[in-house]
């Protein structure tokens, strides 16, 4: 990946949507190579999809919340049962598996308290692989973002020892 790569994918990042034209202005190719570069990012994985992001308020979502759920036992079946319940559960927007006390941590937006309070009580805790629940209703959304940092790209393509002097100075 060279330092052309990492520019269209920045600017795709910032703007999905970019034209090749659009993107060969920006980065200084032209709109066949900008195709040619974003096709062969797509084949390899490194873009994975594109899709629109809805503003969560605006379609009546207005609580957010973070869950961390304890499981019952710690078990291949106990993880399994738990990644299939929160599969079927379409308010469920991630799910990570932790270090820590906390075995999950599943992150949900719903419409009001109501909602999340029926979600906790009629559907996580009687379920026969989680122990406990500990959630955390948002206030503010402080930073959210879907980018990446792109900077260790650029970093990954020098030798190891200019890499060990640019992180001394940074």
């Amino acid at each position: 990946m060279d330092e052309f790569d990492i520019k269209l994918l920045n600017a795709l990042q910032e703007d999905g949507r970019l034209t090749n034209n659009d993107l060969a202005d920006k980065i200084g190719l032209s709109a066949s190579q900008c195709s040619r570069r974003r096709a062969a990012l797509e084949e390899s994985g490194v873009i994975e999809s594109y899709r629109a992001v809805l503003a969560a308020e605006a379609v009546g979502l207005d609580v957010l919340v973070f869950i961390q759920v304890g499981l019952a036992t710690h078990s291949p079946d106990s993880s399994q049962d738990f990644v299939k319940l929160i599969s079927g559960i379409e308010e469920v927007q991630e799910a990570y598996s932790l270090t820590g006390d906390a075995d999950y941590l599943v992150k949900m937006a719903v419409p009001d308290l109501k909602t999340l309070s029926r979600i906790i009580s009629e559907v996580f805790l009687p379920h026969r692989s989680i122990a406990h629940v500990h959630s955390y209703v948002v206030l503010d959304r402080v930073k959210q973002t879907t980018r990446l940092p792109l900077r260790y790209l650029s970093e990954a393509n020098k030798t190891p020892a200019v890499r060990k002097g640019a992180i001394r100075r940074g």
